[in-house]
């Protein structure tokens, strides 16, 4: 059977379409995802089979069928989690962080005994931190963004918007050099450091569209979500050559005969 595969942008979108107040379904963003892999299939008319030949989780199963999702167990949320190219996601590991170490963030679930598509939005953002930053690290990124973890309405973006922000981002970087991304600080000047982006417009423009919701916030304050979106955009850039690197030394082991 082959595999369900979306990537961060599509996933973000995903949990973003949940909301009661979405514009956008579901079962459109899985379309769209499914039909990248299969625009011969469908041009040739020969869509169900390939559709047939694919492995479909129980939790898009019911997303599929229009199904209600107001909240998303632990093992919905590694199921998803699966479905992301690079990931590394697992239920043990989220058990961990709920119960242990990022326990004061993601607290108890939210919505009834389930999570929230924050919480879930919050599990994806360490599972990609972690490719480049400790835990302790990622706890100091938190305070900055989400300031008292026990209260939701002093954050200064929501999880699930930060993840639809740098997802975006990295999809630009994808299409670019490895080095695109890379970003020179200013000298001291009293002020926060900002980091001025190289001669990227797209890379450029995907940024400024996340900054453009958060018109709210202050100087200060857009600085920290800027380069929290930075920081995650190149955690996700070092999931991918991880990947890639287990590929190859998977490569090498299987064909050796």
């Amino acid at each position: 059977m082959e595999a369900f595969t979306l990537s961060r942008i599509e996933m973000s979108g995903l949990l973003l379409s949940l909301s009661p107040h979405s514009e956008q379904r579901p079962l459109h963003i899985l379309q769209e995802a499914w039909t990248k892999f299969h625009r011969d299939e469908v041009r040739e008319g020969t869509s169900l089979p390939a559709f047939l030949s694919t492995d479909i989780p129980p939790i898009l199963q019911k997303l599929i069928k229009g199904g209600a999702v107001k909240g998303l167990s632990l093992g919905e949320i590694a199921s998803l989690g699966s479905l992301i190219e690079y990931s590394t996601l697992s239920v043990t590991a989220m058990q961990n962080w709920v119960k242990r170490d990022f326990k004061e963030y993601l607290g108890s679930p939210r919505e009834g005994k389930k999570y929230s598509i924050n919480q879930a939005a919050m599990l994806f953002i360490i599972d990609d931190l972690k490719a480049a930053l400790d835990f302790e690290s990622i706890r100091q990124l938190f305070r900055v963004l989400f300031l008292v973890p026990e209260r939701d309405d002093d954050d200064l973006v929501e999880p699930a918007q930060l993840y639809h922000g740098y997802a975006e981002l990295f999809e630009e970087i994808k299409t670019r050099a490895p080095m695109a991304a890379q970003a020179a600080a200013k000298p001291p000047s009293g002020n926060p450091k900002e980091f001025q982006w190289k001669s990227d417009s797209g890379i450029r423009a995907a940024m400024e569209r996340m900054m453009k919701r958060l018109s709210h916030l202050t100087r200060p304050q857009r600085d920290a979500v800027q380069n929290m979106l930075l920081i995650a955009a190149i955690s996700v850039q070092t999931c991918y050559f991880q990947a890639m690197a287990r590929q190859y030394f998977n490569a090498v082991l299987f064909l050796d005969f």
